[in-house]
């Protein structure tokens, strides 16, 4: 298998060559390497700002509001790229609440999903005045209207409607079927509704649909926006009218050729729609994550060995599936390109990591002209990527670093083992 020409690789006009060079933005990443070590994750402020900008000219015009999905990439200075630029936040727990509010977030912008929402973090999230709950069973209704009361509030909710859409996705990151945990089942919606606009502890303020992740095609969108206005219009002439509409996010990105809309031209066809409708004058709410963050950032590693065999040829890095996930956990691609090219004849790897797993891997049969001490660049790496990294094999978390035109800036230092045995105690 072949590398496609960097200029056509995830993460242009920010990512290029400059000769042999790989650069991001106006840094060469060999020398953030050579300074802060590996693996390093290193993202792109002007990849963001640019991805987010699509969003804006699509909304432009209208009352909208969009919030970043931050479990995609949940580090402080990225949450601070999105609040500074007047977006709000999409969290699913108390510390993704916390880590939003110390980066600057609006807590009025907050919308708060997720299907497991304690009792602590209910409390936690109305003391902070987020803008709205948005609620995924009928039975966290009740939940979260008692502790309302507890505090003498009314919990803002939209009801999250399941539209029984196949987003054509992985069947792990799809959300919007009959058999996915998330949200009330389409035809248990209007009794939902007429039960929140019955307790005491609550305020009914919209609808919430959220249908998958790395979608790369309209229909999906255009099929849940039908089965979830069909939804307005019946809680509206039943129950209560709706001052927003939440269509989620989900929209996919470039890992390896892929052609998703852009988000300005998606907008542009489910506006269309919503004005046809007639609900094209109400607020509308986007939760997007992994098309704002994914093609900003990229992960560095250093080639250990090289590692040769009769059916396979092993690349050995020292990132792994603790540092990228997403390999290992969804047979994911992203694109591995070396920093420093070389001109010598390719070889077929695997590029594995050092845990000791067989699904370490973060890449199958890549040809690759490489050396020991080499670096690659791990592309793609800017959603879900460091915001599920573990420790696994006591391994310590990568730094990362915000690159900025031609300022780089350390934004999380690299994890030691102290840091990881910090709370840990031992026994007699």
């Amino acid at each position: 298998m072949t590398q496609p020409h960097v200029s056509s690789l995830p993460g242009a006009p920010q990512l290029a060559r400059r000769g042999h060079e790989l650069w991001l933005e106006g840094c060469r990443l060999a020398d953030l390497a050579k300074v802060h070590g590996t693996p390093l994750f290193v993202y792109s402020k002007a990849s963001m700002r640019s991805a987010l900008a699509a969003y804006q000219r699509g909304f432009a015009g209208r009352q909208a509001t969009i919030h970043y999905a931050m479990k995609a990439n949940s580090s402080l200075a990225v949450l601070q790229v999105f609040a500074s630029a007047g977006c709000g936040f999409d969290i699913v727990s108390g510390g993704e609440l916390r880590r939003a509010l110390t980066a600057g977030a609006d807590p009025a912008k907050i919308i708060f999903s997720g299907v497991g929402k304690t009792r602590a973090e209910m409390r936690q999230a109305l003391q902070a005045g987020i803008g709205c709950f948005n609620v995924e069973s009928e039975s966290e209704l009740e939940v979260l209207s008692e502790v309302a009361q507890g505090l003498g509030l009314r919990a803002p909710v939209s009801i999250r409607v399941n539209p029984n859409v196949d987003a054509k996705t992985h069947p792990y990151i799809s959300t919007g079927l009959k058999d996915n945990k998330f949200g009330v089942a389409h035809e248990r919606t209007l009794a939902a509704y007429r039960r929140a606009a019955s307790l005491p502890g609550l305020k009914v303020v919209g609808i919430d649909c959220h249908i998958g992740s790395q979608i790369t095609e309209t229909g999906p969108y255009l099929d849940a926006m039908d089965r979830v206005l069909e939804l307005v219009e019946a809680i509206e002439s039943q129950v209560t009218r709706l001052a927003h509409i939440d269509f989620g996010g989900g929209l996919g990105i470039n890992y390896k050729g892929d052609t998703p809309p852009e988000a300005d031209a998606l907008w542009q066809q489910l506006l269309a729609k919503l004005d046809a409708r007639g609900f094209g004058d109400r607020h509308l709410m986007v939760e997007p994550g992994r098309s704002l963050v994914g093609n900003a950032g990229l992960c560095i590693t250093e080639v250990q060995y090289l590692k040769p065999g009769e059916q396979k040829n092993f690349c050995i890095v020292d990132a792994a599936m603790n540092d990228l996930p997403r390999p290992a956990m969804y047979e994911a691609f992203h694109a591995i390109v070396p920093l420093t090219e070389r001109q010598a004849a390719s070889t077929v790897y695997d590029v594995v990591g050092p845990v000791c797993e067989s699904g370490d891997w973060l890449g199958r049969d890549r040809a690759l002209a490489v050396q020991p001490g080499d670096l690659l660049a791990v592309l793609s790496a800017g959603a879900y990527c460091m915001s599920m990294a573990s420790n696994y094999n006591t391994r310590g978390r990568p730094a990362e670093v915000l690159v900025d035109g031609e300022q780089a800036h350390l934004i999380r230092e690299r994890e030691t083992v102290e840091d990881q045995m910090r709370g840990e105690r031992l026994v007699g």
